[in-house]
């Protein structure tokens, strides 16, 4: 799925199934990027489906370095100011327009016409405003930084589902923001009632 502002337009004007879900992958998922994957759902419409992947950090990319590398932040401004927001996760987000930033935050922070609420008080940003206000000190409360993003065609992500390669859950701050990205998976499977230790490439098939 192509995401566009077309595509978001049409994700606004009506929710999803999987609007606000989380996908989480099983061992029977047969494609090696998505292996253990956690990722948040931004968009599943008749047109295909899109999604951030929140539990595979971006390597060696921290936010202040991104901050100066985008030319959102000088990096004499970065000496000067200290690091904006160390706390901000630099994350994977798919294999799609992975040169592309794309922000899922609180709700306490919106820009008109580019910003997407998508369910219980998250949003998705993926402009440069964003990024100049999080250095301000101006950003959302929580928020993480993801590079490129996750893309199914019309049908691809049911079919995926009915063949066993994901699970999914409700959404919640901790799956998305929380600190501890490496226990993700296992705290999404406990989610679903799944212990992790039990989890077989069977699951789903009596």
């Amino acid at each position: 799925m192509k995401i566009s502002r077309k595509t978001l337009q049409k994700k606004a004007a009506g929710r999803g199934y999987l609007d606000g879900q989380m996908l989480v992958a099983t061992p029977a998922m047969s494609d090696e990027r998505f292996a253990r994957s956690v990722i948040y759902v931004c968009a599943h419409t008749p047109e295909g489906a899109m999604g951030i992947i929140v539990n595979q950090p971006a390597s060696n990319i921290k936010f202040p370095d991104l901050l100066v590398q985008l030319e959102v932040l000088p990096k004499e401004d970065l000496i000067e100011i200290g690091t904006p927001r160390d706390d901000v996760r630099v994350m994977k987000g798919g294999p799609v327009e992975t040169g592309r930033g794309f922000v899922l935050h609180s709700a306490d922070f919106f820009i008109e016409n580019s910003t997407l609420p998508i369910d219980d008080g998250i949003c998705l940003t993926a402009t440069l405003d964003i990024l100049k206000a999080i250095a301000r000190g101006d950003g959302p409360a929580n928020a993480i930084l993801a590079l490129g993003y996750a893309g199914w065609a019309p049908g691809q992500l049911e079919t995926e589902i009915h063949g066993n390669g994901w699970l999914h859950c409700p959404a919640d701050s901790e799956l998305i923001f929380g600190e501890d990205i490496s226990h993700k998976y296992d705290l999404a499977l406990r989610k679903i009632g799944i212990d992790p230790a039990m989890l077989s490439s069977e699951i789903g098939h009596a």
